[in-house]
């Protein structure tokens, strides 16, 4: 799995500004769409061949270049991650206390979690939390989109919280796939909000697929948010 994120990593350009204005995918892969997001981030979400049916992964960037590389089931469980600015790796462990399912909470509207995942810059990280179907819809830029509530805990090794985090994200059913919303994380040391709204969604063949350029929310001074994205969790 290690060596699958970095095949996405290092075909992937440096710099968003200064390296090609369209963003490269791994031999063997397909995107099928480009989304742009407040907060200056800009993902591409995509299928590659030899990955286990459902799998989807996803690159993200903002304007230095890519922050996050990812792969999740068709449960929407976090396979594996790679945080690209802090040079962190995350990797579920095999036998989760409760899964994240997608089938679940589609199914009685509330999806409960508690897994660990395992990485050789940290250790280990375990989550613990729900999500909810609100039951509102949302349609934003033609795409038709379920809000979900959630609220999340993540502890150390050790027990100690490291941070917890509640909002309203949006969940895909055609693409079965979370997507990200508004939220307030909390750390021992202070609260912040983010807001990673989708804006635009664009489809193969339409101008900006696969732009390694965000559009949204850019060239504002470096926030709590912002350090949070880039040095730990960009899974949220």
């Amino acid at each position: 799995m290690r060596t699958a994120l970095a095949l996405v990593l290092l075909t992937g350009p440096a710099f968003a500004q200064s390296g090609p204005a369209t963003y490269s995918l791994p031999a063997g892969c397909t995107a099928f769409v480009t989304i742009q997001n407040k907060s200056c981030e800009v993902e591409h979400h995509f299928t590659c061949t030899g990955d286990a049916a459902g799998m989807k992964r996803r690159v993200s960037l903002d304007e230095q270049g890519m922050t996050y590389a990812g792969q999740i089931d068709i449960q929407a469980q976090w396979i594996a991650s790679f945080h690209a600015q802090a040079g962190l790796t995350e990797m579920l462990e095999a036998d989760p206390a409760d899964r994240a399912s997608l089938t679940g909470l589609f199914a009685t509207n509330l999806d409960t979690f508690d897994f660990r995942t395992l990485s050789a810059e940290v250790g280990e990280t375990r989550y613990v939390g729900q999500d909810t179907l609100t039951g509102r819809q949302v349609t934003i830029d033609g795409v038709t989109l379920d809000e979900t509530a959630f609220q999340i805990t993540a502890y150390d090794g050790s027990g100690t919280e490291i941070w917890s985090s509640q909002g309203n994200e949006f969940v895909s059913r055609d693409w079965r796939m979370f997507l990200s919303g508004t939220s307030t994380i909390t750390t021992p040391d202070e609260t912040f909000e983010m807001d990673g709204t989708p804006v635009e969604f664009i489809f193969p063949n339409e101008p900006g697929f696969l732009s390694t350029r965000p559009k949204y929310d850019c060239g504002l001074a470096i926030s709590s948010a912002d350090t949070f994205k880039e040095n730990a969790h960009d899974n949220l």
